[in-house]
C-alpha cells in the first residue's frame, strides 16, 4: 500500500510541478524587453546617449504614473545588449515595476550597467534571444520587445525567419531606429532602405506595433521615453506606425 502511495505522488509530481510554476507567475500588465544595439557603429558617446535615455525614461514622472496606471499597476522588465549573432548579455534582469522605487531602482541599475562595444549587428540575434526571455517568473496581458539600433541586420539568419518565430509566440516587435549621420563602417548596406523604411518594413510586427525614429542620437532620450510610454499604456491608443522626434 505504501509503496502504491509513493509511486503515485512520484507520477503526480511533473504535473503538480507544472502547476505550482504556473501558479507561481506574477501578474504583470506588460512584459517587456529592451534590446539594445552595441555594435561597433555605435561609438562609446552615442552608446552613452542611449543608456543615459534608458535611464532618464525609468525616473520620468508621466511613465511611472503609466506603470501605476493599468489594471495591475505593475510591469515586469528587462534590458540586454546585443551585437553579432551570438552576442546577447542580459545587464538587467527581470524586475517588477510598481512604484516610483521600483522604477529608479530599474534606472539605477541601467546607469550601472556596463558599457561595451563589439561588431557586427545581428537584428535577428536579438529577437531570438528576446523571445527566450519571456516565461521567466512573470505573466503579462502583452508580450513586447523593444528593439533600439542604427544599423541593418549584417549577422546571423536572415531577419525576415526570426521575425516570423517571434511573431508566432504572439510577441510584439516594436522599433526605434536611430539615423545616426555617421556613415556606416559596412559596405554591404550601400543600396538598402534608408534604416526607417528598413524598420518599418522588415522589423516591428505584432498587435499594435509601431516605430520610433530618432534623427541622431542626441535626439534618443525624447524619442524612448515616448516609446516605453505608449507601450506600458493600459489600454493603447491607436497611434502613427511611426513616430519622428529631431
Amino acid at each position: 500500500m505504501l509503496r502504491r502511495s509513493l509511486l503515485g505522488a512520484a507520477l503526480a509530481s511533473p504535473a503538480l510541478f507544472r502547476t505550482t510554476r504556473a501558479r507561481a507567475a506574477t501578474p504583470v500588465d506588460v512584459e517587456l524587453v529592451l534590446a539594445v544595439d552595441v555594435s561597433r557603429s555605435v561609438d562609446p558617446e552615442e552608446q552613452e546617449l542611449q543608456f543615459a535615455g534608458y535611464e532618464a525614461a525609468f525616473r520620468d514622472r508621466r511613465l511611472i504614473e503609466g506603470i501605476m496606471g493599468g489594471p495591475v499597476g505593475a510591469i515586469a522588465c528587462t534590458m540586454f545588449t546585443w551585437s553579432d549573432w551570438n552576442i546577447q548579455s542580459v545587464v538587467v534582469p527581470w524586475t517588477r515595476l510598481d512604484s516610483p522605487a521600483s522604477a529608479h531602482g530599474f534606472a539605477d541599475a541601467i546607469a550601472a550597467a556596463p558599457r561595451r562595444t563589439w561588431l557586427y549587428t545581428s537584428i535577428s540575434g536579438a529577437m531570438d534571444f528576446a523571445a527566450r526571455q519571456f516565461g521567466q517568473g512573470f505573466e503579462g496581458t502583452r508580450r513586447v520587445v523593444d528593439i533600439s539600433g542604427d544599423g541593418v541586420n549584417n549577422s546571423g539568419r536572415p531577419i525576415a525567419e526570426a521575425r516570423e518565430e517571434a511573431l508566432a509566440q504572439g510577441i510584439t516587435l516594436n522599433g526605434l531606429a536611430v539615423l545616426d549621420r555617421q556613415p556606416s563602417p559596412f559596405p554591404q548596406t550601400v543600396g538598402l532602405p534608408p534604416l526607417d523604411v528598413y524598420y518599418r518594413e522588415e522589423v516591428i510586427g505584432g498587435p499594435g506595433a509601431f516605430l520610433v525614429v530618432a534623427e541622431g542620437f542626441p535626439a534618443f532620450e525624447t524619442a524612448v521615453r515616448r516609446k516605453i510610454i505608449r507601450e506600458i499604456a493600459a489600454a493603447p491608443a491607436p497611434g502613427a506606425r511611426v513616430e519622428r522626434f529631431a
